[in-house]
């Protein structure tokens, strides 16, 4: 929302902003916002991989969520739309595919990992595509 805002506010324009975050029940949440770069500035998708495992070391819930939310500003007033994938954090990276956390994700359902899964495997039940979708039935009214 932030983002959206400060273009609406500078510019009196509407605007819309997307943000998606993994999110580890055990973890408070974590990394949540702060997905990309969990690890350190440089957004190393290996290096957040590595912290998350290492801190879920020895920790048996391993629920966990990707979450997209879109914010729409719109004549100053704020609209989300949100979209979820259920899933859990793996004991060890699996699959080549995709990018980010998706080596280390389960989605719910399945027996593999984002990365595991062909791009319309994944999109079939993505949180973006979700979000996305929730967002193009506002405009359609």
């Amino acid at each position: 929302a932030q983002k959206a805002f400060y273009v609406f506010n500078h510019y009196q324009v509407d605007c819309f902003a997307d943000d998606t975050g993994l999110e580890i029940e055990a973890l408070n949440g974590e990394p949540g916002v702060f997905s990309a770069r969990y690890a350190g500035e440089s957004g190393d998708a290996e290096l957040n991989m590595h912290l998350v495992l290492s801190r879920m070391t020895g920790i048996e819930n391993r629920k966990a969520r990707f979450r997209t939310v879109i914010a729409l500003v719109e004549r100053g007033e704020l609209i989300t739309f949100e979209g979820v994938v259920n899933g859990s954090i793996t004991l060890e990276k699996s699959g080549e595919k995709g990018f980010g956390y998706d080596p280390i994700f389960r989605p719910e359902g399945f027996n593999k990992t984002f990365a595991e899964m062909t791009l319309s495997e994944k999109n079939a039940i993505s949180h973006r595509g979700k979000a996305i979708e929730a967002f193009s039935v506002y405009f359609s009214i």
